[in-house]
């Protein structure tokens, strides 16, 4: 089963992740960070990934740890869920439109984490939520998920639909890189023999 829960506490925050890989994208996500768990929720139904997440952050200072933290633990709760990798098809890329905005993202799970951010965001904000928080998610996911993850924004004039289109063309992605090849569901995808 490829399932893995993570706990995280620090002096800042208290994070609880659990994922099934080969789940069918039921989500139940509770940051305390509104816009933050409606991305996380595209992020679990576009990827088939089922993830319960829950959050408590230093949320009077600002909703910096919170994502960032959770970032961490979805990314280690990833790296254990895939173990050492065996079958899956490891890279992926999705061209994701959603109005205005179209967003692409390449993606090798190569446990070589590594992030090119090419994404501008028009504001500031989106509602109450620092829109330079999504690039911080997706550092700390491909960080400790061991993820060469590319996202480049193609064009787009809306903050929110930028943002979205990077949550759920992240998510196809992850969702056709873990999925098993039947190929080679018996190997590691790599010549090395290792990920």
């Amino acid at each position: 089963m490829r399932k893995a829960q993570i706990s995280r506490s620090t002096a800042e925050t208290e994070i609880s992740v659990e994922i099934n890989l080969d789940g069918t994208g039921v989500y139940d996500n509770q940051t305390g960070v509104g816009f933050f768990d409606h991305m996380l929720d595209q992020l679990s139904r576009h990827s088939l990934i089922d993830m319960t997440i829950r959050a408590k952050g230093d949320y009077h200072i600002d909703d910096h740890h919170t994502v960032e933290d959770t970032g961490i633990a979805l990314g280690q709760a990833l790296t254990q869920a895939l173990g050492d990798k065996r079958g899956i098809r490891r890279y992926a890329a999705c061209h994701l439109p959603m109005d205005d905005a179209q967003v692409r993202v390449a993606l090798d799970l190569s446990a070589r984490p590594y992030l090119i951010w090419n994404v501008e965001m028009p504001t500031a904000k989106i509602g109450s939520f620092d829109t330079e928080l999504v690039r911080e998610f997706f550092q700390a996911l491909a960080t400790h998920g061991g993820i060469t993850l590319h996202i480049d924004q193609v064009h787009g004039f809306n903050s929110h639909h930028i943002a979205e289109a990077t949550f759920k063309a992240v998510a196809r992605a992850l969702r056709d890189a873990v999925e098993t090849d039947p190929r080679k569901a018996d190997a590691v995808p790599s010549t090395k023999g290792a990920l």
